[in-house]
């Protein structure tokens, strides 16, 4: 997720301080990807010190300075709306990696591992779709989000689906081998 450009893009539509852009982001996004205060600061920071935005005026009675975009900023936002998303810059995913370490490993009960990461799934499939019923129709952004999670949750279990076949067709054909190898005359297995 780019900060950089979630702030951006919350100020295209006006100046805001630090607060306000961290309760806006969460508030569109549900809560799904809270952001920390001083990360929203710091990253305003560096907007700044690039030329993307600039302080609105005077800072607030409480000290607090509502920035807005300049137009090399809405130029950058914009390009960041234009321009689609590269999926190879998501972050590592820690499932697949624990499967991938797990293979080979005796001691690591990999079909466990996916029933357990499964039934996880499940549960949260259950919760997102509770959230969905829940949902304010007229909040169009956090339904979208909602459904991007359902429909990443669903891709997960169905490829977990998937890893537990794989994981079946393993075992077998390593449960098979040696009955192949000792039907074959013992001359030949030695060439």
């Amino acid at each position: 997720m780019s900060i950089k450009h979630s702030l951006l893009a919350l100020l295209a539509t006006g100046p805001r301080h630090g607060y306000q852009l961290r309760a806006e982001f969460e508030q569109r996004t549900g809560g799904t990807w809270p952001l920390n205060v001083g990360q929203v600061y710091s990253t305003l920071q560096r907007l700044q010190r690039d030329g993307l935005v600039e302080p609105s005026g005077e800072p607030e009675d409480d000290g607090r300075i509502a920035y807005r975009l300049t137009t090399q900023g809405r130029a950058e936002v914009d390009d960041w709306f234009r321009t689609p998303v590269d999926a190879t810059t998501d972050p590592r995913d820690e499932l697949a990696i624990k499967l991938a370490l797990g293979i080979g490993l005796d001691h690591v009960d990999l079909a466990g591992l996916v029933q357990l990461q499964r039934a996880a799934g499940l549960r949260r499939l259950q919760e997102l779709t509770r959230l969905k019923r829940e949902a304010d129709e007229s909040d169009l952004a956090w339904e979208l989000v909602l459904d991007r999670l359902v429909f990443t949750v669903e891709a997960q279990v169905r490829w977990l689906d998937h890893v537990e076949g794989r994981l079946g067709r393993a075992r077998a054909a390593r449960r098979d081998q040696p009955a192949v190898e000792a039907s074959v005359p013992a001359r030949e297995v030695s060439r």
